[in-house]
């Protein structure tokens, strides 16, 4: 269980896609939670069954990574994280908090942007995440992957599952730091 100084329990999820598809900028947020894991030195993910994904706790934060594909990772998410806040003491699941870790169609490759609530602005994962939650009232860290110059549908889904380059998942892991800013600063 992690421990923050101001009470808060953090679950931070990622969304993305499964192999072989694990590397594509749509699991961009995958790779920036496992950067984020070698940044905090926690354990390594190890597979859990209840709930289904991957998992690492360390003192500070639990970290889990959905197993569905990015598109349907709504009721993993949420059903891990209520399984996160049910273990919690009663008097600490008022102060837990979900932020879900996931790719920005919209925001240069590495750049990292949180936001607190509101729509999906299009992303498919968090639609699922606020159908499955029943509403918005989560926070979300998006990894910038660019954008391909065409906005046919067509040619967005080609970009998003396009295996990265060494190079591009370096500045995504690069991400890792500004996200431990971000969650540190949490209350």
């Amino acid at each position: 269980m992690q421990t923050i100084s101001n009470g808060t329990r953090i679950f931070v999820a990622s969304i993305g896609n499964p192999p072989p598809n694990a590397l594509t900028f749509h699991s961009a947020g995958h790779i920036l939670s496992c950067a984020l894991v070698s940044l905090l030195a926690y354990p390594p993910f190890l597979r859990s069954t209840s709930p289904t994904g991957l998992m690492t706790t360390g003192t500070e934060y639990t970290l889990y990574q959905s197993p569905a594909l990015m598109n349907v990772s709504g009721k993993p998410v949420v059903a891990a994280y209520r399984t996160f806040v049910k273990d919690l003491s009663p008097e600490e699941r008022p102060r837990a908090k979900l932020l879900v870790l996931h790719d920005d169609l919209e925001s240069p490759l590495g750049n990292i942007k949180l936001k607190v609530g509101g729509s999906a602005k299009g992303h498919n994962g968090i639609k699922d995440i606020i159908k499955a939650l029943g509403g918005a009232n989560f926070m979300r860290i998006g990894v910038g992957i660019g954008r391909p110059k065409s906005r046919e549908s067509r040619d967005v889904a080609n970009f998003v599952l396009r295996k990265m380059t060494i190079e591009e998942i370096t500045r995504v892991q690069n991400g890792a730091e500004k996200v431990l800013i971000i969650l540190k600063n949490i209350r």
